[in-house]
């Protein structure tokens, strides 16, 4: 649809302007003064406003930055019986597409408009796509009833109004960066850069200039000058995934970053600015990795400020369900196959496994599964076969037996560790072997 509201308390001017342009295909609406044009924007879809600047209740100029700030996608185009070249100026300034004078410019009318449609039609569109990336980044995009997940979501929440560094710590596939995504797109640079950078993928090198940038000619190979991720995010959200992984050497520069906001690109030897939100993942225990002179302690007080935890899959069983329904739904649609239906024994299967994996290993064996499946049904033969033949072998143990208490202190003490299994060894005062064998003996994953 190509919609324009004509503003204008000359009847016949409006109605001689209304005329061409409804020849050109446009649909025309008309307004006397600013206050029934307000209605009418607020009434109806349109796309362009052609506005006079002296009317009978107030100035157009003026009504210019009222409508851009209410209605941003409406592109306006003042018409003026004697131009004045003050008043254009601040009519641009106000937000305003162009500033013509009646008569002499009637022929730019209608290429002016269709100039101001394709840009009116643009930022509609670019609207509707943060729209949507904000739908599929919302916090209820992210499933799961359990205490666990409630807990993690409810603090994402508060965090995601304040500009607080934040740690999500929790094992590999549990949806940090799902997590970070949704914080980013609820703060108050939704809109702006959300660059994610694995600090595991590089070597030491290359992970300095995906984080720095370069100019050309600090090394062999720099071509050109490249921006860094700390550029790129200015203004947005820096994500770094496997913060832990990030050599000593690179996280005293990136704790000088977080101090000042100042960085320097390789081969330069001038500061730049960049104002950005840190976001980092670890499946690491930063604290014990801190303890141990292997992780920056100081680093890691400053990016322990909020710290949330993801819990591993196997801790929120009750999800299992659901997130499957999920990803069936999703797999299904992407293929063009009908919903399928989840057979009771597939279901038991998945919510006995351990995963490993988490969220990320239960959405690949969905995918894998839907892909297989030739009837309407999931069935326990669609999943791999280690779930389908899952060990049996642990021991059925009273809840009252020395063993049972010991299988029950060892997991409480591994969820406290994160996992960590040399600084669960070490809580427990055994050894790492002793420990292992414990665990393969009580089938704790």
């Amino acid at each position: 649809m190509k919609n324009v509201l004509i503003i204008d308390d000359e009847e016949k001017l409006r109605g001689l302007l209304a005329r061409i342009i409804k020849s050109e295909g446009f649909d025309v609406l008309e307004a006397p003064d600013l206050r029934s044009g307000f209605k009418k924007l607020e009434q109806n879809d349109l796309d362009v406003v052609l506005c006079d600047v002296k009317l009978p209740d107030g100035n157009g100029v003026e009504f210019v930055e009222k409508l851009k700030t209410t209605f941003p996608s409406v592109e306006v185009i003042l018409l003026t019986a004697f131009g004045k070249i003050s008043d254009g100026v601040q009519a641009i300034k106000n937000g305003a597409f162009d500033y013509i004078v009646k008569g002499d410019d009637n022929d730019k009318i209608i290429p002016l408009l269709y100039k101001a449609l394709d840009k009116a039609q643009l930022q509609k569109k670019v609207k509707q796509l943060e729209k949507r990336i904000s739908d599929k980044y919302s916090f209820d995009t992210i499933i799961g009833k359990s205490k666990g997940i409630e807990q993690a979501i409810e603090l994402a929440k508060k965090v995601a109004k304040t500009d607080s560094t934040v740690l999500l710590t929790g094992e590999t596939g549990t949806g940090k960066e799902v997590f970070a995504q949704a914080i980013h797109e609820n703060s108050n640079r939704a809109g702006k850069s959300f660059v994610a950078l694995n600090c595991s993928t590089f070597s030491k090198d290359i992970l300095e200039s995906e984080l720095f940038g370069h100019k050309q000619g600090a090394f062999t190979g720099a071509t050109k000058d490249k921006k860094g991720f700390i550029e790129e995010a200015n203004g947005g959200t820096l994500f770094l995934d496997e913060i832990g992984e990030m050599p000593l050497e690179l996280q005293a520069k990136l704790l000088r970053v977080l101090e000042t906001n100042e960085y320097i690109q390789i081969g330069d030897t001038l500061p730049k600015k960049s104002n950005f939100r840190l976001i980092t993942a670890t499946n690491r225990d930063l604290k014990a990795e801190s303890e141990e002179h292997r992780f920056r302690s100081d680093l890691y007080f400053r990016l322990n400020i909020f710290e949330i935890n993801i819990p591993a899959l196997r801790e929120r069983v009750k999800d299992i369900a659901p997130l499957v329904q999920h990803f069936v739904a999703q797999f299904s649609s992407a293929i063009n196959k009908r919903t399928l239906k989840i057979e009771e024994g597939f279901l038991a299967k998945l919510e006995s496994y351990p995963w490993p994996g988490n969220v990320r290993e239960l959405k690949n064996i969905i995918e894998r599964a839907v892909i297989l499946s030739n009837d309407d049904v999931l069935s326990i033969d669609l999943l791999p076969y280690e779930i389908q033949h899952q060990s049996t072998h642990s021991k059925s143990l009273s809840a009252f037996s020395m063993e049972s208490i010991e299988k029950l202190h060892i997991q409480k003490v591994l969820n406290y560790t994160k996992g960590n299994k040399a600084e669960t060894a070490r809580l427990l005062e055994i050894g790492i072997a002793t420990l292992y064998r414990k665990l393969e003996e009580y089938n704790i994953q």
